[in-house]
């Protein structure tokens, strides 16, 4: 009998990630999930920059600014509430001193310029495609940064617009990186703030967009995170506290399905490793001093500088 409705995957048999590859990370909140159990299993990552980025011309700017080596300046940034801001970041690049902002901001520039360029794979996460666009300049931002919300206009990006968006996306990764290997994915998050149905037409949006320019043969595709938790995942237990983000269990059996598509066969037990160690390295003995936690310790660095023989990017 079956109970559930399961979506049929593949291994990905041209590119898959191995831990030779370099994996760039942007977008919503669920691409920070995937980036941290990637992280956690020790893969090569850089993950968003600029901090979340949730609507695709968010991160398309981005994009662009960092294969052009645009410099932000003090025409960029503005202060409220004690602190520096930027509209093209999240708030968690925000800070008080000025000099510290552009500082984080330019550096990022560079940082993800020579990470687009080295990368093997990108994973673009698309949020949604509700947009804010700042009336003073007539810009859609990325972060409104709890400046008033009068000075903004909410508005909805069409399907064209973000069709637009991810070609655009794709022909700057092209041009600086041309044998990248390019994912979307769109968050499963759920934005109620927007309500309950213009949620569903902003992932509806996105999904069209996105889809319009998935093509295996020019190495971009699609991996269906929000149809998982939509339709395999379709109980309120695979929901935090909030009912709104995946929880715990549910991000677990996502990634579980990325891991089977997308990681290689070769690094599974290389995977498996490092889980051991990760697991050691967590281990809270109840005597630091005794002799049986100092054998575990030298056991646990043997394992280490063994699994850095094959992997010598491996660092804990």
């Amino acid at each position: 009998m079956l109970l559930q409705t399961n979506i049929p995957f593949v291994k990905e048999p041209y590119n898959p990630i191995n831990y030779n590859s370099n994996v760039c990370l942007l977008g919503s909140c669920f691409s920070e999930h995937i980036g941290a159990k990637l992280a956690y299993y020790k893969f090569k990552t850089f993950q968003n920059p600029f901090g979340i980025l949730f609507h695709p011309k968010a991160i398309e700017n981005v994009i662009l600014k960092a294969i052009n080596e645009e410099t932000y300046t003090e025409e960029d940034i503005f202060y409220l509430n004690e602190r520096w801001h930027c509209f093209e970041a999240h708030s968690e690049i925000s800070d008080a001193n000025k000099e510290k902002i552009l500082e984080k901001l330019n550096s990022s520039i560079q940082q993800t310029h020579k990470q687009l360029q080295e990368a093997s794979h990108v994973i673009i996460t698309l949020g949604t495609a509700w947009a804010y666009r700042y009336i003073k300049t007539d810009t859609i931002v990325a972060n409104c940064h709890k400046v008033p919300q009068k000075q903004f206009l909410k508005e909805i990006l069409s399907v064209d617009e973000i069709a637009a968006s991810v070609e655009n996306c794709i022909m700057l990764l092209k041009s600086i990186n041309p044998k990248i290997t390019i994912l979307f994915t769109v968050s499963p998050v759920r934005h109620k703030k927007d309500g309950f149905v213009e949620n569903q037409r902003s992932k509806a949006h996105l999904l069209a967009g996105i889809h319009q320019h998935i093509s295996a043969r020019h190495l971009v595709h699609y991996f269906p995170s929000y149809e998982l938790m939509m339709d395999e995942l379709r109980d309120y237990r695979f929901y935090a506290d909030d009912m709104l983000h995946p929880n715990t269990l549910a991000v677990n059996y996502i990634w579980e399905k990325f891991q089977y598509a997308w990681i290689s066969h070769e690094s599974e037990q290389a995977m498996e490793a490092v889980a051991n160690i990760q697991k050691g390295l967590a281990h809270k003995p109840f005597n630091l001093d005794s002799e049986q936690h100092q054998k575990f310790k030298e056991n646990l660095q043997i394992k280490i500088q063994k699994l850095q023989q094959d992997f010598p990017n491996i660092q804990f």
